[in-house]
């Protein structure tokens, strides 16, 4: 268990091994080296955009990527995916089910302040 109140829960084992298994989600990540939108995924992997909409659900879903909104003066507000996690372990548990734990980069402060802030609106 985290010691991190705010840290995501792991995801079901099941969801993160059906992400692993799918060819476009694995391109995705080898190729999310900074966020991008979905359109700009669909383009750099070569994938159609209704197709890299669906795969970053899924690894969303995982706890693999992370999504942000990219609040824009036009009032017309995009998210923005990034990779959210540097190491996936899989492991037997004492009842011998397969068990996950996500190894998550380090937050910078103002990064713990933003997650803080937006814990404490989900709760308002």
């Amino acid at each position: 268990m985290s010691s991190n109140p705010f840290a995501p829960e792991e995801p079901d084992v099941e969801v993160v091994l059906d992400a692993l298994d799918d060819d476009d989600c694995r391109r995705i990540i080898r190729r999310l080296d900074e966020s991008m939108t979905a359109s700009e995924v669909s383009d750099t992997c070569d994938i159609p955009r209704s197709t890299a909409y669906r795969k970053l659900e899924l690894l969303s879903e995982a706890s693999l990527v992370d999504e942000e909104v990219e609040v824009r003066s036009d009032g017309h507000h995009t998210t923005r995916y990034l990779l959210d996690f540097e190491t996936v372990h899989i492991d037997l548990d004492d009842d011998r089910d397969l068990d996950v734990r996500v190894e998550r980069p380090e937050q910078s402060p103002e990064e713990r302040v933003a997650t803080l802030w937006e814990e404490v609106r989900k709760e308002t």
